[in-house]
C-alpha cells in the first residue's frame, strides 16, 4: 500500500533507513559492496556526525543494539560517564543545584568507541571502509537543508560566543545559506587521522587496525587536544577519563507482546518505558479501541504517565543504583499500576511511587520546573539509523549530541559529548550526577524479534517523546496492521506529565499535544476526560521521527520506511 507522500520501500536482500538520505545511501553502498549490517550500520552512525551537525556529534553518544542472525540480541551502551575527579556534589555546591551550560556538562565521547566496538566484534570491514562517506561529506561538504538551518538560526548566539565553533558553524560570518555547499575540514582531517592509524597498523591485523584508530582518538594527538582545552576553559574532563574509556555491552531488557519479544535497552537510557507500556498495554487489552480514537490515547496516555513516573522515581547508572527493573516489569507491580487508572478520567500528573525506591532521594523537597502553559521541552539533538541485511542480521541506533552551548575544540570539528544535561545536579537523584557514573539517556534503539524470526528495527530523535512515538508506530503495525509508511505517517501524540529528562526537567502536568490532523471530536473527548490539549502543527519533527525496518518471514520482503518529518530515507532491494 502506498501512503502519504512517500511509499513503504520493499526487496528481497537488504535495507537501511535513517535520519538523512546521503547517511542511507552511504550505508546501501556498504551493503551492496558486501559488507554487512554492523559494517553499513556503523558507516551510516559516522555519515550522520557529519551531514547531520546540529543533532548528532562524532564525539556523542551512540546507543548501538545489534541481533546477529542466529544470535542474541545484545546492545552497546555507546554513553560516556561523568569525569571521574569530579566531586558527586560538585553542581549543588559550586552552582546552587543549577547545571549551567557549556564545557561544564561534558562526560566521556562515548560514540567512536563504540561504532569501533560494533565494527570490531560483529562487523567485517576496516574503520577507514565504513568511515570513508563520512570524510568525503565532512571534507567536499553537502547543501545546507531547512532542518539542520532550522537549529542553526536558533542556536547561532551560542556560535558566536565561541571563535572557532562559529568559524565552522557560521562560515563568512553567516547563517549558511539554503542548498549552500557546508564544509567541515576539520571535522574530516579528525576522521582521517584516525584512519591513518588504522592502516599503520593494519600488518598486525583488522582487530589491531580497528584498536589503532580507536587509541588515536582517546590516547593520540585527538585526546591531547580534548584535554588541552579542557584544562584551559575549567573543564573536568581528565586525560585517564579518556584513556581508559570503553563502551559497555549491557543486557537488554525484553517483554513479550503477542507474538513478539521487544528488546530495549536497559534503565541506563528510557528505554524500559517502551517495554513497560507494551506489557500493560498487552495486559490491559486494547480490543474495540478505535485507532486514534479518544479512547484509545486515553488509555495510552495514562500507561504513558506510569511508564514514566517509573522512569523519573527509579532509572539511573545500573552500576550505581539499584533500578528494580525485574520487579518493574512483573505482573504483579503492572497490574497494581493498571488498576490505578481510570479509563473515564484523566490523572491530573504522573501517579505516586510504589514500593521502596533504590535511592535515599527526599522527593518531598524535589522542585518542580513548570513553564508557561502551552509550550513544550525543547529537544535540539537525535537522530536514528537501523539496518537489515541479506543474512539476516540487524542493527538499531541511535546517535545523539547537541551543542548545549560547548565549544568545539579548536583543530579537531568536535564538540565533545554534553549528554550530562541529562543527569540531576542533585546527586541523591536516582539519575544524579557522581564520577563516574553515566547519564540517563533518552535516545533508545529497539528491536522486536516475531515467533516466527521475523525481525522488526525502530527507534526515533526527540528527547521524552521518542518511546511514545515507537510505541505508536509499534502498535499501528502490528496492532492495527498497517504497513510501515502508513503507521510512521499517522498523526502523533504525547503527553508530558512528567520531569523532562534534560535540565531544567520542565514539568507540564496534563498537557497532551497532537499533530493537527485529527477530528476535533477526538480532542472534545480528550477534554471530557479532563485532558489539557494543544495542537502541534500537522506533521512535525517536536513529534519525532520515526525509521523503521521490517524483515517478514511470512513472505521473505524487507520493508522500510522512513519519517518525513525530517530528512528520512529508506533504501531497499
Amino acid at each position: 500500500m502506498i501512503y502519504g507522500p512517500r511509499p513503504t520501500v520493499t526487496g528481497n536482500i537488504h535495507a537501511v533507513s535513517s535520519g538523512h538520505y546521503l547517511a542511507t545511501a552511504a550505508g546501501y553502498s556498504i551493503l551492496e559492496a558486501g559488507g554487512n549490517a554492523v559494517d553499513a550500520g556503523v558507516c551510516v552512525g559516522l555519515a550522520l556526525g557529519v551531514v547531520h551537525p546540529h543533532d548528532v556529534k562524532i564525539a556523542g553518544v551512540a546507543p548501538i543494539m545489534i541481533k546477529m542472525a542466529g544470535g542474541d540480541v545484545v546492545t552497546i551502551a555507546g554513553l560516556g560517564h561523568w569525569p571521574r575527579n569530579m566531586s558527586a556534589d560538585f553542581f549543588m555546591k559550586a552552582h546552587g543545584g543549577k547545571m549551567p551550560r557549556g564545557i561544564l556538562r561534558t562526560v566521556v565521547p562515548a560514540a567512536p568507541d563504540a561504532w569501533i566496538t560494533a565494527l570490531r566484534d560483529y562487523g567485517t570491514m576496516t574503520f577507514g571502509e565504513v568511515a570513508a562517506a563520512a570524510i568525503e561529506y565532512a571534507s567536499k561538504g553537502f547543501p545546507a537543508y531547512s532542518h539542520m538551518l532550522a537549529h542553526f538560526t536558533e542556536e547561532q548566539e551560542d556560535y558566536r560566543k565561541f571563535e572557532y565553533t562559529a568559524s565552522v558553524y557560521l562560515p563568512n560570518g553567516r547563517l549558511p545559506r539554503p542548498n549552500e555547499r557546508f564544509v567541515q575540514t576539520d571535522l574530516a582531517a579528525t576522521l582521517q587521522y584516525m584512519v591513518d592509524q588504522e592502516k599503520a597498523s593494519l600488518g598486525n591485523g583488522r582487530e589491531a587496525g580497528l584498536e589503532a584508530a580507536r587509541g588515536a582518538f582517546y590516547k593520540g594527538d585527538i585526546a591531547d587536544k580534548i584535554i588541552r582545552f579542557h584544562q584551559e576553559n575549567g573543564g573536568l574532563l581528565g586525560r585517564e577519563d579518556l584513556a581508559n574509556f570503553h563502551s559497555k555491552y549491557e543486557r537488554p531488557v525484553s517483554v513479550r507482546w503477542k507474538n513478539h519479544t521487544v528488546y530495549t535497552c536497559g534503565p541506563w537510557c528510557q528505554g524500559p518505558v517502551l517495554a513497560q507500556a507494551l506489557k500493560m498495554l498487552d495486559r490491559m487489552g486494547l480490543n474495540g479501541l478505535g485507532h486514534n480514537s479518544a479512547e484509545y490515547i486515553h488509555v495510552l496516555v495514562e500507561v504513558l504517565k506510569a511508564a514514566f513516573a517509573d522512569r523519573e522515581y527509579r532509572y539511573g547508572d545500573p552500576d550505581h543504583v539499584e533500578v528494580g527493573i525485574e520487579e518493574m516489569l512483573s505482573d504483579d507491580y503492572l497490574d497494581q499500576r493498571i488498576a490505578a487508572i481510570d479509563l473515564t478520567k484523566a490523572a491530573p500528573d504522573m501517579p505516586a511511587p510504589l514500593g521502596p525506591l533504590p535511592n535515599d532521594h527526599d522527593w518531598s523537597k524535589t522542585k518542580k520546573s513548570t513553564p508557561e502553559r502551552g509550550k513544550t521541552p525543547e529537544a535540539k539533538d537525535t537522530t536514528y539509523l537501523c539496518v537489515i541485511d541479506k543474512w539476516g542480521n540487524a542493527l538499531s541506533a541511535t546517535p545523539s549530541d547537541g551543542i548545549e552551548a560547548c565549544p568545539m575544540v579548536p583543530g579537531t570539528g568536535l564538540v565533545i559529548s554534553p549528554r550530562g544535561v541529562q543527569s540531576r545536579p542533585d546527586p541523591t537523584h536516582p539519575s544524579g550526577v557522581g564520577p563516574g557514573r553515566r547519564p540517563r539517556l533518552t535516545p533508545n534503539p529497539a528491536i522486536s524479534v516475531l515467533d516466527d524470526g521475523s525481525i522488526f528495527t525502530f527507534g526515533t530523535p526527540e528527547l521524552d517523546v521518542q518511546t511514545q512515538a515507537m510505541l505508536q508506530v509499534f502498535l499501528n503495525v502490528f496492532n492495527f496492521g498497517m504497513d510501515i509508511q502508513e503507521a510512521i505517517e499517522m498523526p502523533r501524540f504525547a503527553t508530558f506529565s512528567f520531569p523532562a529528562t534534560s535540565y531544567p526537567n520542565d514539568h507540564l502536568s496534563n498537557q497532551v499535544w497532537i499533530e493537527d490532523r485529527l477530528p476535533q471530536y477526538v480532542l472534545d473527548g480528550l477534554g471530557q476526560r479532563g485532558h489539557e490539549t494543544y495542537k502541534w502543527p500537522r506533521f512535525t519533527r517536536k513529534a519525532s521521527a520515526v525509521d523503521a525496518i521490517f524483515l517478514d518471514r511470512t513472505t521473505n520482503f524487507i520493508r522500510a520506511g522512513a519519517d518525513c518529518r525530517e530528512p528520512s530515507y529508506a533504501i531497499a532491494r
